[in-house]
């Protein structure tokens, strides 16, 4: 007989069925005894309530989290006993320091979740770059070590102690050296450590080297003028600028503070007071700076020495060596040129050059001094002490280790066997030290040689100081606990000498009580709120050029002569990952080059007429070879880059690094050769094809505007006839009729300007903006499949002179004929223009996008189902869909998927989940923080109360954002400025964005 059939009213009874609850008890937190519950995360069943409280985040925010070392439940929990300092959901900020530059770090809950600039920075200014912006995602790293290693073992700090106390004592004893290995220590506190170990230790050396030199500078200025420093450059004083393979926008010596100066004679201030600076760009491989140069010519690099000994001569009209460029006439030309617009503009001109010879420098100052740029535009006497190694001390300590006398070696902040060219000789001569330390945060490619790890906290969480240039001191202070059982590699040092004071916080504000602050005036507690101070300039003394020419034009000629041979090597710093310390933040390894757009990779970046010749096609993997040493790279057609020349990145193939930069690209630094005591970037290879293709993953390969006028330039000297020339603000306006009722905005009506001119490409705002509005990281592959989420990008335009014809398309490249190195690159930066008749609004079925009474196109991300119909019909292309739940997901490149990493999201900006469509908010989280400021302090919304991420980190300062409905407020000045234009303004969206046209100083070609 058939059983009847048992139903149930609903989802409570199914829930109580011994056969569910046994079928899905994995699944049913109820079903599960607590012991199983709290498996794996370091509590017990009778865990006591604070603990529990520590666990799941709170008691003093993160800072108990991060001593705990569990992973947080996302669970809200209130406060028993609130700290002071903490008020939830108000976020608290705190004055650092970055690499010497002044910083705010916003925390909530005591968790640091923002790095900002520090608007009163006498060096950054406010600005920050894409790499400083990612920094706080480095806190989280669960790559980092947990503890200190001893052979391979975790041990207590206190067996460490121990354990290195009596090994130094035995190296003193017996007379061998005890090397301190590091990149550049600008801090005086660091420094009075070291020498306060030395004194303990009296055979202790301090080695300094940094994995991308300016030695050659160095050495130069103190044969030449009898200063042994760094200077520093002031491109806001330069009327003529003429650059030799400087990429000082993007990555040579300081570029936020160079962009800020740069800008400062070429945005829209000096625009309107009709005056702006010349550029022109000497390069091989197209740089980023070489995009923004008014006049840029390709030169191969065995053509950069006879290049500038032609400036020289003609500069001061007296001939030196080799200074021939064969056949390259058009920079032969272009040199004559610039001599006489540097000549034209004496005491206001600025020659550099992006190489680390010291032959190449002194022939640099030799034409600087003739041009009375020492005093004006080359400060000496108030230098920068951002990078102070020297490969020749560097030397003398390989050939100790080599020998038998070094006793101990230990490394701050430095990782020779990654980033030098001799790694094999190093680290055999590394077996030879009895003791081994590396202070490093994780067991990257040198600590892993050595016996001892003490590893070091992230800045973040440290105490420390620094002295970035003359005069200019800034205080690095802790804003979380430190997440992992780490410990100042000062403090290390200082209980490894018995220094009477061990606490490295007290040590530094004693040493800063009886000097810096004796000296300013001030007290320890201000400047704990004001990050820095300020002492005044050092007075510029006079400068006489003392250097041997004729020994450097000899060198330089012979050199270029050994360069010229096969393929000429062209090895450079990514404006992301620069010199790879940061290459396991995939932040950075998705944030696009500026120029090439490729993402998660280094390449062969090859003139496409060049590669041709080879036999090459887009995307094939050649092996360059130099020396002994070979690396396989896809090539990449690169518009610019000089025949006979293939241009590298520094920083990737990493090994050592963690989960995200392990295998990512290839190391090029062992293609570096040291030469005249110093370590150059130009070599040569042979180029062989392997047969095999790779695909890069390039941002902007599928957003065509199929040669619409999106981007509107005018020269100079047009712009000052006619300051609306080439905006399309003249003649009859393209006929419009509006479908849609005018939209009212009584209260605010928030819009952005946006100068052309002040934009470089670098890349900040994407990175700004991904960490403001927890943009997940989507991976290679997902990129490749034309998948990235970045709420902002930054659009490439080139322009063949040939043609003159805007390519928007990779595969149109080969369609331009010449030689495809007489390249203009124009930038532009593009998100969701948040227009008022705006098409996404009028196809969404559910209304999940909708416009606001403030002028905003908003998302309600809980309507929306995914139909990407508004994607369809965006015109610019500006809009996201979430194939994946990239923010929590652990296919997807480490980025938000541990216990750690989701501590750095932004508590006031929702994730999204799959199948969702987001975009630019314009920040609508600051705007209504702004709003509610004011309404507390009960006054009125004033213009800069609301700075959107990428507006507030722009090292350029080319975004302005504001409400429009306020007459004085920046953005509606800026907007009724006669260049501004609005992209595909002639469909009739109204976007909300407007443009500034670009303008291009063109004196060369008209001199």
């Amino acid at each position: 007989m058939e059983s009847t059939k048992k139903y149930w009213k609903g989802l409570e009874e199914i829930n109580k069925t011994p056969e569910f609850v046994e079928k899905n008890k994995n699944e049913f937190a109820e079903s599960l005894p607590i012991e199983e519950l709290l498996e794996g995360s370091g509590l017990k069943a009778a865990t006591p309530r604070r603990d529990f409280l520590k666990a799941m985040g709170f008691g003093l925010g993160a800072v108990s989290l991060a001593a705990c070392n569990v992973a947080p439940v996302q669970k809200s929990i209130p406060y028993l006993i609130k700290p002071e300092e903490i008020t939830p959901g108000i976020p608290n900020y705190y004055a650092s320091s970055y690499k010497g530059g002044s910083i705010l770090v916003k925390t909530r809950e005591g968790r640091p979740i923002k790095v900002e600039g520090n608007p009163n920075c006498i060096i950054n200014k406010g600005g920050l770059s894409a790499q400083a912006q990612a920094t706080v995602l480095d806190l989280y790293d669960i790559s980092k070590l947990k503890g200190p290693w001893f052979k391979g073992a975790e041990q207590s700090w206190e067996d460490i102690d121990q354990h290195v106390k009596g090994e130094l004592n035995k190296i003193q004893a017996s007379g061998k050296t005890i090397a301190i290995v590091s990149s550049t220590i600008n801090s005086p506190s660091s420094k009075a450590v070291i020498a306060d170990f030395t004194t303990q230790f009296p055979s202790t050396k301090h080695i300094t080297i940094d994995p991308v030199s300016y030695a050659g500078i160095i050495t130069a200025n103190e044969a030449s003028f009898g200063k042994a420093v760094l200077p520093q450059y002031r491109f806001d004083k330069a009327n003529v600028i003429v650059s030799f393979g400087a990429d000082f926008l993007g990555s040579w010596i300081s570029p936020v503070q160079f962009t800020k100066q740069y800008v400062s004679n070429r945005g829209m201030a000096s625009l309107n007071e009709k005056r702006m600076s010349r550029h022109i760009q000497f390069e091989a491989g197209m740089s980023m700076t070489g995009t923004n140069a008014d006049s840029r010519i390709a030169i191969k690099l065995s053509e950069e020495g006879p290049a500038l000994l032609a400036l020289y001569a003609a500069v001061t009209g007296s001939s030196l060596g080799n200074s021939s460029l064969g056949e390259n006439k058009v920079a032969d030309s272009a040199i004559k040129l610039a001599a006489k617009e540097l000549l034209n503009a004496k005491g206001a001109a600025l020659v550099v050059a992006g190489s680390n010879d010291v032959a190449t420098q002194t022939i640099v100052n030799a034409i600087n001094s003739a041009l009375g740029s020492y005093g004006t535009t080359i400060d000496l006497d108030n230098p920068s002490y951002q990078f102070t190694g020297k490969e020749a001390d560097f030397s003398v300590l390989l050939a100790d280790m080599k020998a038998g006398k070094v006793g101990a070696v230990m490394f701050l902040d430095a990782n020779p066997v990654y980033s030098l060219p001799n790694t094999k000789e190093f680290a055999e001569a590394l077996k030879k030290v009895s003791l081994t330390i590396s202070f490093s945060d994780r067991e990257d490619e040198t600590a892993s040689l050595c016996q001892l790890i003490a590893p070091n906290h992230n800045f973040l969480e440290s105490w420390g100081d620094a002295n970035a240039v003359e005069g200019y001191y800034s205080l690095v202070q802790p804003t979380i606990n430190p997440i992992y059982n780490t410990r100042q590699a000062e403090q290390s040092l200082l209980i490894w000498s018995n220094n009477p004071v061990s606490d490295y916080y007290t040590y530094v504000r004693n040493n800063w009580e009886k000097s810096v602050l004796l000296a300013a005036g001030k007290k320890w507690d201000e400047i704990l709120q004001s990050g820095f101070v300020v002492l005044p300039a050092k007075a510029v003394g006079a400068t006489v050029f003392a250097g041997n020419v004729a020994a450097a034009a000899s060198f330089v000629s012979a050199q270029s002569k050994s360069v010229a041979k096969d393929v000429e090597l062209h090895v450079y710093q990514s404006v992301a990952i620069g010199s790879g310390q940061q290459a396991n933040n995939p932040l950075l390894q998705e944030t696009p080059d500026p120029v090439s757009k490729v993402t998660w990779d280094n390449y062969a970046a090859l003139n496409p007429k060049y590669a041709e010749s080879l036999g090459l096609a887009q995307y094939d993997v050649v092996t360059l070879k130099g020396g002994e040493y070979q690396i396989d790279l896809p090539v990449l057609f690169q518009p610019g880059q000089a025949q006979g020349t293939v241009s590298v990145a520094l920083g990737y193939g990493r090994t050592k690094a963690g989960k995200v930069a392990d295998g990512v690209g290839q190391n090029a630094y062992p293609f570096l050769a040291m030469s005249n005591g110093t370590f150059q970037f130009a070599n040569n290879v042979t180029i062989s094809k392997t047969g095999a293709i790779e695909e890069l993953a390039q941002t902007q390969t599928h957003h065509s505007f199929e040669g619409r006028n999106i981007i509107r330039e005018a020269t100079f000297a047009q712009y000052k006839e006619d300051a609306a020339h080439g905006s399309g603000n003249h003649g009859a306006k393209h006929e419009t009729y509006d479908l849609w009722n005018k939209y009212e905005q009584p209260g605010h009506n928030w819009v952005m300007a946006i100068d052309l001119n002040a934009c470089t490409g670098c890349g900040a705002c994407i990175v700004a903006c991904n960490t403001e509005n927890n943009v997940p990281v989507v991976g290679k592959d997902e990129v490749r499949r034309r998948r990235d989420m970045h709420w902002i990008r930054i659009d490439r335009y080139y322009t063949f002179n040939e043609e003159g014809k805007q390519i928007t398309e990779e595969k149109e490249i080969d369609h331009i004929e010449g030689r495809m190195e007489n390249v203009s690159v124009v930038h532009q930066p593009m998100m969701c223009q948040h227009c008022e008749h705006a098409p996404c609004e009028t196809v969404c079925p559910v209304l999940a996008t909708v416009h606001s009474t403030e002028g905003l196109n908003h998302m309600a991300y809980n309507r929306c189902v995914g139909t990407r119909y508004c994607a369809n019909n965006c015109p610019y292309k500006v809009r996201r869909f979430n194939w994946f739940n990239y923010w929590n997901d652990s296919r997807f490149d480490n980025y938000l998927n541990n216990e750690f990493t989701q501590l750095v999201l932004n508590p006031d900006v929702t994730t999204r989940s799959r199948g969702v469509m987001e975009k630019c908010s314009m920040c609508i989280q600051r705007i209504q923080a702004g709003k509610l400021k004011a309404k507390i302090e009960k006054r009125p919304l004033v213009d800069g109360d609301v700075k959107v991420a990428c507006q507030q980190t722009c090292p350029a300062n080319a975004i302005v954002f504001g409400d429009a409905n306020d007459p004085n407020s920046e953005v509606s000045k800026a907007l009724k400025n006669e260049r501004t234009y609005y992209v595909l303004e002639e469909i009739n969206v109204q976007p909300g964005v407007g443009y500034m046209t670009k303008i291009t100083n063109t004196g060369l070609q008209e001199a």
